[in-house]
């Protein structure tokens, strides 16, 4: 009975623990979809809105159009008739001439009204007179008269003697439209939405009840019209716009879209979630006695109808048939919505790539300050296991734990080395290269790489250009890129190496970010392997990024591949879907120049004596006593300093001459080049080598001295003592001459 009870009880907590976590999901959710169905009914309010606004402008400009028309034939007849007075009654008495038009005048050539016909008994002579005088200085053919209350829509053209010389001015005819309460109301059905004229703060003509016409004219009367504003209990989003300029600047149309059918749709909504809230908590109470996949459907639906609304909907069906003006305004509306979402994908797609650079360029930054400080870590280790190496015999215990420290040494090298090609700080040696020559050189060690099961191709392309880059580092690039293909078809497969020369327009560019547009040499690596999908691809360049499992892999092969190839002022592309395989395309700039000869063979240096006095500068204290352990084991008189001011004051107190300064690129208090050119003023023949834990030395860069020499760390002794041999060597070869 004990048992039972407690099985019940662990029961009853979990219905308890599953009703409070369905319920506080359910009550977020709701929040979440209230809150987006509110945004995007906001959004269509105010497009509505302004979409009300751009079908006036066109029925606007449409009837201009119709009322230039009527005014040509109006003043045709005027000039027939000579200006008579029965010219405004006969064309005002005819159908065809006077549908859709309310006002007709003519005017003699000093602008004085000669026949006024008008549907508004109202307006007089006087006030046509004043509005064409007024027009005509102003210039134009077309605009708004307003008289009184009653607001028209006129055009007006002048009518000549002599035409076509049109020299001698007769008079102006004017043909104007009313915008009377039947037009604004039919305009507010067109946009479903309020619309009212607006004059000198005053409501001229709106489709609105008198009472609520009264109250916005109180609202409004000192100021623009807000975008949100309260009328009789009820909440309108307004648009507006300027019918001026001109004699009514300060004319404006302002189409007025209500929020009720907002509430009302956002009240049924609520109901409609509350609903099934209650129905996703009973279903979890009762999903504890049934199995995972009814217990998962109901809030997989309910996860897709959320992000169904959080997403932007650019699809939204629009009847648009016929060949109205309306349907031509809804056709053109289409076009626009269509011009906007290919914008909008078109700058999500620009700030994808500016966030992919800027993450790179990141990740660059804070592998290249990695390592610099693990490389003095690194020339610690390994120099302190080079000197254990040599004072022990190679059956001494300890011998194979030193050989262990320089192996780990060594390849920590190696990490260090491809962290810093990914990052751009690897020291290049650039030559002019056929990429045709250096493949085919590579073809037997690619196919002792790539496995029997994948059949190997290599494509070379016809009458290929040149590019300027370091054939080893181009030579890691396509080792690394066909394992990375032979690993993406572990059951076999194809593998294509191809080169091509290609000219990249606008288009292509626009294709395959972030290449730019010009001539380039096309170097390609195809499989027929697993493929990647858009996440995997959005990452593969990053460092100790990898997809194999766990000690297969460093995640830095394609991290040095982009390195590479970004440094050689290159760029790299990739295309693959998942179970279609992949496609990298590195392009290289293609250049004029011929294609040096192949690695020369090497002239040994003379011997050195080894009794020059050698000056170490460098702040890494266990870097400086062990650079300085090295290299008087050479042989050589060594002074070591901390930073450069203190190497500048023993190069002052020696009372002998320095040959050599070996110095650290970046240090406190001076950097090594600037310490490098205050010692070469004090002695001109002293002998510069730089080292540094990353590229920081470029023989090209104004602040080093052109015949320095540069020691990528970590070092051993032998590279050490090698280059310090070899500056000296030209110090003498120098002197010789």
């Amino acid at each position: 009975m004990l048992i039972r009870h407690t099985k019940l009880g662990l029961r009853t907590k979990f219905i308890l623990s599953l009703v409070l976590v369905t319920a506080g999901l359910t009550c977020g959710t709701l929040f979440v979809v209230m809150r987006s169905a509110e945004a995007q009914m906001q959004r269509e309010i105010e497009e509505g809105a302004r979409n009300a606004v751009l079908t006036f402008r066109v029925v606007q400009q449409q009837q201009q159009i119709a009322l230039s028309r009527k005014a040509d034939l109006l003043a045709i007849m005027a000039y027939i008739r000579n200006g008579e007075a029965s010219t405004i009654r006969d064309a005002s008495e005819n159908p065809w001439q006077s549908d859709d038009c309310n006002l007709f005048v003519l005017a003699d050539r000093k602008g004085k009204v000669v026949a006024l016909r008008t549907t508004t008994p109202t307006f007089p002579a006087a006030t046509a007179e004043e509005l064409l005088r007024r027009s005509l200085k102003e210039g134009g053919k077309a605009g708004w008269w307003l008289s009184g209350k009653r607001l028209y829509q006129v055009v007006w053209q002048p009518y000549y003697a002599d035409p076509p010389m049109n020299s001698a001015l007769l008079g102006t005819v004017v043909v104007g439209r009313e915008m009377d309460d039947a037009r604004v109301t039919d305009l507010g059905q067109v946009s479903a939405s309020q619309v009212f004229f607006r004059h000198h703060g005053d409501v001229v003509v709106s489709t609105l009840p008198a009472f609520k016409e009264q109250e916005l004219t109180l609202r409004i009367k000192d100021g623009p019209v807000p975008e949100q504003i309260q009328i009789d209990d009820e909440r309108f989003f307004a648009s507006s716009v300027e019918l001026g300029p001109g004699m009514h600047s300060d004319l404006s149309l302002t189409v007025l879209k209500s929020y009720t059918p907002l509430r009302a749709s956002l009240s049924g909504l609520k109901h409609l979630l509350l609903a099934l809230g209650l129905m996703a908590v009973i279903a979890g109470v009762s999903l504890v006695y049934m199995i995972s996949d009814k217990f998962t459907r109901p809030l997989a639906s309910l996860v897709e109808g959320v992000r169904a609304v959080e997403r932007g909907n650019f699809t939204y069906p629009l009847g648009s048939n016929g060949g109205d003006e309306l349907a031509q305004v809804t056709r053109a509306f289409e076009r626009m919505r269509s011009t906007l979402q290919k914008n909008e994908a078109r700058r999500q797609q620009l700030e994808d790539q500016l966030r992919q650079s800027q993450k790179m360029d990141a990740l660059g930054r804070l592998a290249g300050g990695v390592a610099h400080d693990f490389n003095n870590l690194l020339t610690v280790i390994k120099g302190h296991g080079d000197l254990l190496l040599g004072r022990l015999q190679p059956a001494d215990s300890l011998h194979t734990s030193g050989l262990q420290i320089v192996k780990a040494a060594d390849r920590a090298a190696s990490l260090t080395r491809q962290l810093l090609a990914f990052c751009r700080m690897q020291l290049l040696q650039p030559k002019v290269v056929d990429l045709n020559a250096l493949v085919s050189e590579m073809c037997s060690l690619l196919r002792r790489l790539v496995r029997e099961d994948i059949a190997f191709t290599f494509q070379a392309g016809e009458s290929l250009g040149r590019v300027k880059a370091d054939p080893g580092q181009i030579e890691q690039v396509i080792v690394n890129l066909t394992v990375n293909a032979c690993d993406a078809m572990p059951e076999g497969g194809k593998l294509t190496i191809e080169t091509h020369n290609v000219i990249v327009d606008e288009k292509w560019a626009a294709a395959r970010p972030p290449i730019h547009p010009g001539a380039y040499v096309l170097l390609a690596v195809t499989d027929t392997g697993q493929g990647m999908d858009a996440m995997t691809r959005a990452r593969i360049f990053e460092p100790f990024f990898t997809t194999k499992e766990q000690g297969k892999g460093t995640g830095l092969g394609l991290a040095t591949v982009y390195g590479v190839v970004k440094q050689s002022g290159g760029c790299i592309w990739v295309d693959s879907e998942p179970g279609k395989g992949a496609r990298f395309e590195v392009y290289l700039p293609r250049v004029e120049e011929r294609a040096e000869s192949g690695r020369g063979q090497e002239i040994l240096a003379p011997p050195i004596r080894r009794t020059a006095t050698v000056l170490i500068a460098e702040d890494e204290e266990g870097v400086r006593e062990l650079a300085s352990e090295f290299v008087s084991s050479a042989g050589y008189t060594v002074l070591t300093a901390k930073d450069g001011m203190e190497a500048l004051e023993i190069a002052e107190r020696s009372p002998g001459s320095i040959h050599l300064l070996i110095t650290d690129v970046v240090m406190p208090k001076m950097r090594g080049p600037e310490l490098a050119k205050k010692l070469k003023a004090l002695q001109p023949d002293l002998r510069i080598v730089y080292m540094s834990g990353y590229l920081e030395y470029n023989s090209g860069n104004g602040q080093f001295l052109e015949e320095g020499f540069f020691l990528q760390k970590p070092f051993s002794r032998n590279t050490l003592v090698s280059k310090v041999d070899e500056a000296l060597s030209h110090e003498l070869e120098a002197l010789s001459v």
